[in-house]
C-alpha cells in the first residue's frame, strides 16, 4: 500500500521500504544513522510476561538485522476495557526484561482500549551510514546460513487450538525469547560495545563513540534478513529477487523445532502459512525425494526468528557456534535462474 502513496524524496533516507528491508535507515550525521522499526501482533501464548518478551524479542530482531544497536523503545498497547490490568502489567513487565537484556531503553508508548490485546514497540536504533545491512547484495557462491530453528507458526497454532505438548511449547518458548543479539555481534565484530547505552549517566559520553564509530566488517556479509511472517521462503525470496540471484537449499539441512512436524501431520496449520505459499510457491521447485511435510514447513510465519545471512565467508559458521548461537548452513546462492528457489532432500 505505501508504494501506491506520492514517494518522498529525502537524501537523509539510506533505507526505505523499497525492497522490503527489515527496518528503515536514516542518517543524521556522516557517522551516524538510525535504525527504526515497528511489530505488535495479538498473544500466541497463554502466559502474559511470557508474550511480553516474545513481543519484545520480535519488535528488536530487525534492528540487528541490519546491523543496528537498539537505543529506544516505545510500548504499543491494544487492551481490552474490562480485562485485569494486572495482566497487562506482566505483559509490560516481560517486554521489559528483554529490553533490559538488549540495552535498549523504554521511554513511553500509547494505549488504546480495544476488544483484542496487542502488543509491540516502535525500536529505535543507531547505526554508522556505512555498516548498513539489508536484503539485497547477495552474490552467486554464497553460503545460507540459519541462526534458529523454524516451526514456531505451527506450534503456536497448536497451543491455539490447545493440542501442543509441553515440550514443543517450551521449545517454541525457548526460541521465541531468545535475542538476536549475539549473532548480530558477531557478525557486526561488535561484542561487548551495545551495552553502552545501559547506564544513562555514562551513555551521554561513551554512546556516541561506541554506537557512531565505522566498524572494521568481521565478516564478507553480503545480505541480512530476520525470518518472521512470511516464512523462510518468503524472506529468502525477498533477497533473491533484491539481488536478482537463484538459491538452492536443502530441506533435511534446516533446523526445526519439536513438535513442528507434528503439527502438520495433525493438521494444525496457521492461515498465514497457507498464504505464504500461495504467494511464493511459484517460484520453488522441489526434488521428488522432498517430503511433503518438509516443503510445508518451509512456509511456517515465524515470531521472533533467526537471522538469514548471505556470506561467502567459511568461519562465520563456527564463529557463531563460539558465541553459543545454533547456526546451521541450509544452502548456498546460484546465479539467477530458473526456478528461483530450488529445494533438494
Amino acid at each position: 500500500m505505501l508504494g501506491k502513496l506520492a514517494r518522498q524524496h529525502d537524501p537523509n533516507v539510506l533505507v526505505g521500504f523499497d525492497h522490503a528491508d527489515d527496518a528503515g535507515v536514516y542518517q543524521l550525521t556522516p557517522d551516524q544513522a538510525l535504525v527504526q522499526t515497528v511489530d505488535f501482533f495479538t498473544p500466541i501464548v497463554d502466559d502474559p510476561y511470557i508474550f511480553g518478551q516474545i513481543a519484545a524479542t520480535n519488535s528488536l530482531s530487525d534492528v540487528y538485522a541490519m546491523g543496528g544497536k537498539p537505543l529506544t523503545a516505545l510500548a504499543l498497547v491494544c487492551f481490552p476495557d474490562k480485562a485485569d490490568l494486572e495482566i497487562l502489567e506482566r505483559i509490560l513487565a516481560g517486554g521489559l526484561s528483554k529490553m533490559i537484556e538488549a540495552g535498549c531503553t523504554v521511554i513511553g508508548g500509547h494505549s488504546i482500549r480495544d476488544e483484542e490485546t496487542k502488543f509491540g514497540y516502535s525500536i529505535t536504533g543507531i547505526i554508522h551510514p556505512k555498516n548498513i545491512y539489508q536484503n539485497v547484495g547477495a552474490k552467486a557462491g554464497d553460503k545460507l546460513i540459519l541462526t534458529k530453528a523454524v516451526g514456531t507458526g505451527l506450534i503456536s497454532t497448536a497451543i491455539k487450538k490447545e493440542k501442543a505438548e509441553q515440550a514443543w511449547i517450551d521449545a517454541a518458548i525457548e526460541s521465541m525469547t531468545t535475542l538476536n543479539k549475539k549473532a548480530a555481534e558477531v557478525i557486526t565484530n561488535n561484542v561487548g560495545t551495545a551495552a553502552s547505552a545501559v547506564q544513562p549517566s555514562a551513555a551521554r559520553q561513551t554512546f556516541p563513540e561506541a554506537g557512531s564509530r565505522e566498524l572494521e566488517a568481521a565478516f564478507p556479509i553480503h545480505a541480512i534478513t530476520d525470518i518472521t511472517g512470511f516464512g523462510l521462503i518468503g524472506h529468502l525470496r525477498e533477497i533473491l529477487l533484491a539481488s536478482n540471484v537463484s538459491a538452492t537449499i536443502r530441506a533435511s539441512k534446516i533446523p526445526i523445532l519439536e513438535g513442528a512436524l507434528d503439527c502438520i501431520h495433525a493438521g494444525h496449520i496457521p492461515g498465514g502459512l497457507k498464504n505464504n505459499r500461495d504467494f511464493a510457491e511459484c517460484l520453488v521447485e522441489y526434488d521428488d525425494q522432498v517430503p511433503d511435510d518438509l516443503r510445508t514447513i518451509l512456509y511456517d510465519p515465524q515470531t521472533a526468528g533467526g537471522l538469514l545471512i548471505s556470506t561467502s565467508d567459511v568461519t562465520l559458521m563456527q564463529a557463531l557456534k563460539n558465541a553459543g548461537v545454533p547456526a546451521v548452513e541450509i544452502g548456498k546462492v546460484l546465479p539467477l535462474a530458473k526456478p528461483r528457489i530450488h529445494v533438494t532432500r
